[in-house]
C-alpha cells in the first residue's frame, strides 16, 4: 500500500501556495453558497425564451418532503384529461390516495419476495437488495399498475396529510417492521410451515398504520364542480375506478417507457424487464431500450401532438434549483473546485453509480437549434411555484442527452420498426443493477441540489429542505 508521505504533502502545499486562482476561489467559497458561485448567468441566459412547441398544462404541483415525483408526474398527465372533459381551468388528482396503495402494494411485494427467496443467503446480493426495503420512489409502470387497479380520485376528496407530505420518518419505521416480518416469514419457510396466514396478519398491521398516517382511502364519493363557464355539475356515488373510466378514459397500456442506458446488460433496440421492490407482486418493470436520438425524436413527436411527456433524469447533475435550470455550461462545480473534469460516457456513469435517474417530471415544450435538433426543453416540475419560473424549469440539449434516461411514449408515435422491437424476446436484468443506474428516485424532491446517492428510490428523495435523510 502506498501511503501519503510528508514529501508528497510538501509538494502539494508548494503547488497550492503558488496557485493564485485556487486561493481566490477559496476566499470566495468561505462566505458564499457553492450553488451561487457555480451558476453562470451568461450561459443560462442563452436558454431563456419562448418554445415553438409547447403543451398547455394546468399548473404546478408540490410533492413537499416526499419522494413521489413519479406519481405526481403520472397523475398530472391524467389531470389534463379530466380538466378537458369537465371544462376546468384548474384541477388536481389526489396523490395521497394512490400513495396509500403504493405503500401497501410495496409492503406486500416485499413480503412476497422474502418468502419466494427464503432460501437465498441473507448476505447475498439479492437479499441485501430486498432488505433495503421500500421507498417513496417508483417508475411509470408502478403508477400505471396502481391506477388500473385502484382508479383515481380528485384531490378534494382525499387531501394530503402531514405524513403524506413528510414521509421519511414513516418509511424508516415501516421498513424496520418489514425487515422483522421478513425474518419471521423466512424462518417459517425454512421450517417447512405455510407463511400465508401470518403474512396476511402482517399486511393488516401495515394497512392500519397507513390509515393512521395517511387516512383510509375513499371508496365512494360525489364529484361536484363548476366548469369554466360557471355551469354546475355533480356526479354522485362514484367509485375511484368509475371516476377514472368516466373522466380520464385513457388506456395506460398504450404508453410504453423507452430508455437510453448504454450499459453492457442492455442491448439496443430491445425490450428489457426486471422485478424490483417497487413493483406489485406479479408485475414487472418493462422498457424499450433505444438510442438517444430515437428517444428524443419520440419525445418531440409526442409534444407536437399536444401531449406532455413523463420522463426521468438525474436532477442532481448540473442543476440550479432557484433559477430552474439544468445545464452543464451554466452550473460548473468542477471549475469552482479547481477545474478538474468528471466527464465520463453516459454508460460508464451509470455503471459506476456516478449518475442515475433521480427525478421524474413532465416535458411540456421543446426548442430547436439551427441544425433542427432540440437544444432546450421546457419542464413542468413538482417542487412548487417558488422555484424556477413559477415552478417551470428548462434543460439544455446537452443535459438532456447526458442525463435523461427514460421517457414514456404513446405507442401511436412509434414507427413500425419500434413496434417490431417490442415483439423481441425480453432481456431480463437484475433489479439491483437497474436501481443503481436508473432507479426512479433518490429524488431531489424539494430543496436539495447537490448530487445524491444513486437511485430515485433509495432515499427519502432529497426531501424539500433540511435535513436530508436516506431511508431507502
Amino acid at each position: 500500500m502506498s501511503d501519503i508521505t510528508e514529501e508528497m504533502l510538501d509538494e502539494f502545499r508548494s503547488r497550492y501556495a503558488s496557485d493564485r486562482e485556487a486561493r481566490v476561489l477559496s476566499a470566495a467559497m468561505a462566505k458564499t453558497d457553492m450553488a451561487d458561485l457555480a451558476y453562470v448567468p451568461a450561459s443560462a441566459a442563452l436558454l431563456r425564451g419562448a418554445f415553438p412547441v409547447e403543451v398547455k398544462t394546468r399548473g404546478i404541483t408540490a410533492q413537499q418532503k416526499s419522494g413521489r415525483c413519479w406519481l405526481f408526474a403520472a397523475l398530472n398527465i391524467l389531470r389534463e384529461h379530466v380538466a378537458e372533459a369537465c371544462g376546468l381551468e384548474s384541477f388536481e388528482l389526489s396523490q395521497n390516495y394512490l400513495s396509500f396503495y403504493d405503500k401497501l402494494e410495496k409492503a406486500n411485494n416485499f413480503l412476497e419476495m422474502a418468502i419466494t427467496h427464503a432460501h437465498e443467503p441473507l448476505n447475498g446480493q439479492l437479499m441485501r437488495y430486498v432488505l433495503q426495503g421500500m421507498t417513496d420512489g417508483g417508475y411509470w409502470c408502478e403508477a400505471r399498475d396502481l391506477i388500473e387497479k385502484y382508479g383515481v380520485v380528485p384531490k378534494l376528496v382525499q387531501p394530503e396529510t402531514y405524513q403524506s407530505e413528510h414521509t421519511d420518518r414513516f418509511l424508516t419505521i415501516i421498513n424496520r417492521l418489514l425487515r422483522k416480518d421478513a425474518m419471521e416469514l423466512r424462518g417459517l419457510v425454512l421450517d417447512g410451515a405455510d407463511p400465508s396466514a401470518r403474512r396476511k396478519e402482517m399486511l393488516a398491521e401495515i394497512y392500519r398504520a397507513l390509515c393512521i398516517a395517511f387516512g383510509e382511502p375513499v371508496r365512494r364519493f360525489d364529484f361536484a364542480y363548476r366548469d369554466k363557464d360557471r355551469k354546475y355539475h355533480e356526479e354522485r356515488d362514484l367509485t375511484p375506478l368509475g371516476f377514472y373510466r368516466k373522466f380520464v378514459g385513457l388506456s395506460l397500456s398504450d404508453y410504453t417507457p423507452v430508455i437510453n442506458e448504454p450499459t453492457p446488460d442492455k442491448p439496443l433496440n430491445t425490450p428489457i424487464v426486471f422485478h424490483g421492490i417497487e413493483n406489485m407482486a406479479g408485475r414487472d418493470m418493462e422498457a424499450l431500450h433505444l438510442t438517444q436520438e430515437s428517444l428524443e425524436d419520440l419525445c418531440v413527436r409526442q409534444l407536437r401532438n399536444g401531449q406532455a411527456v413523463w420522463f426521468a433524469c438525474d436532477a442532481g447533475a448540473s442543476g440550479a434549483r432557484k433559477e430552474g435550470l439544468w445545464d452543464p455550461d451554466s452550473v460548473r462545480y468542477e471549475a469552482l473546485l479547481g477545474g478538474f473534469s468528471t466527464a465520463m460516457s453516459k454508460g460508464s456513469r451509470l455503471e459506476c453509480g456516478n449518475s442515475s435517474a433521480t427525478h421524474a417530471m413532465l416535458l411540456t415544450g421543446v426548442h430547436f437549434g439551427a441544425d433542427g435538433r432540440p437544444d432546450r426543453w421546457k419542464i413542468e416540475n413538482s417542487w412548487g411555484k417558488d422555484v424556477g419560473e413559477d415552478g417551470y424549469f428548462v434543460c439544455s440539449g446537452s443535459y438532456f442527452r447526458e442525463y435523461v434516461y427514460e421517457a414514456v411514449i404513446d405507442r401511436r408515435h412509434f414507427s413500425p420498426e419500434h413496434l417490431a422491437m417490442l415483439k423481441k424476446t425480453l432481456v431480463v436484468i437484475n433489479a439491483w443493477d437497474e436501481d443503481r443506474s436508473t432507479g426512479a428516485e433518490v429524488e431531489c424532491c424539494g430543496q436539495f441540489d447537490a448530487v445524491q446517492p444513486p437511485k430515485m428510490k433509495r432515499a427519502a428523495e432529497a426531501a424539500a429542505g433540511p435535513p436530508y435523510q436516506s431511508v431507502l
